[in-house]
């Protein structure tokens, strides 16, 4: 079974969000996630979100991903299902398109085997508008950060294409595909604007790569 579903009518911020903990995931408003789910209390979690909002909360565990019940960070981002298939064997992939971030106001109690959460979409109340910040990113600094750093990890990417991408889309897909740790995900989430991110994105890079100062101290 294969498909994507039709645009929602619902209300994009609401009350109650599942919540899916992933480690090294991050997710950010426009970009696109895919996951193969297959843990039994997950593919319930599908289930529940197809059949309403279709919107699930991916959020980072501090600990553990592999506990019963892993501490969780208080920020992350709702992905809306903007495409589901059915595997033969019992998985579902389906690809998530971010919405808006939030914070972790409180876990809730729920009789369902995922965890279900009260978000606080005022936290970063700026997703879902357009970012007046675009025009403070510095291409050219993102840019050479990212050959350097490109050239240390021993990474390809498409150069052309990322040299030519808007800036929102080329700043969105270098923080959520770039392999950094998670407590650095976790700060390029957190950041508040385009311009933020691209600071951080950058910063991260060049120390990655051995940026100006190579004696700088890690904080």
């Amino acid at each position: 079974m294969k498909g994507t579903k039709g645009p929602a009518r619902l209300d994009p911020t609401p009350e109650t969000l599942p919540l899916f903990p992933l480690e090294g995931a991050l997710l950010l408003p426009g970009g696109q996630m895919p996951l193969n789910i297959f843990e039994p209390r997950y593919l319930a979690m599908v289930d529940a979100a197809l059949a309403g909002d279709r919107l699930i909360g991916m959020i980072q565990p501090r600990d553990d991903e592999r506990a019963e019940k892993p501490v969780l960070y208080d920020a992350g981002c709702a992905g809306r299902i903007t495409s589901f298939a059915e595997t033969g064997d019992g998985r579902y992939l389906i690809n998530l398109t971010g919405t808006r971030r939030f914070r972790l106001a409180e876990e809730i109690a729920a009789d369902r085997p995922y965890r279900m959460a009260r978000p606080d979409w005022s936290a970063f109340g700026a997703d879902g508008e357009p970012d007046v910040t675009v025009d403070a990113v510095d291409r050219d600094d993102l840019l050479d950060a990212l050959r350097d750093y490109l050239d240390t990890e021993q990474l390809e990417v498409e150069w052309e294409k990322a040299a030519a991408a808007p800036i929102e889309a080329l700043v969105v897909s270098l923080a959520m595909g770039c392999p950094f740790h998670p407590n650095e995900k976790q700060a390029l989430l957190e950041a508040k604007t385009l311009a933020d991110q691209a600071r951080c994105l950058t910063a991260l890079m060049e120390l990655a790569g051995g940026g100006e100062d190579d004696d700088a101290p890690l904080q």
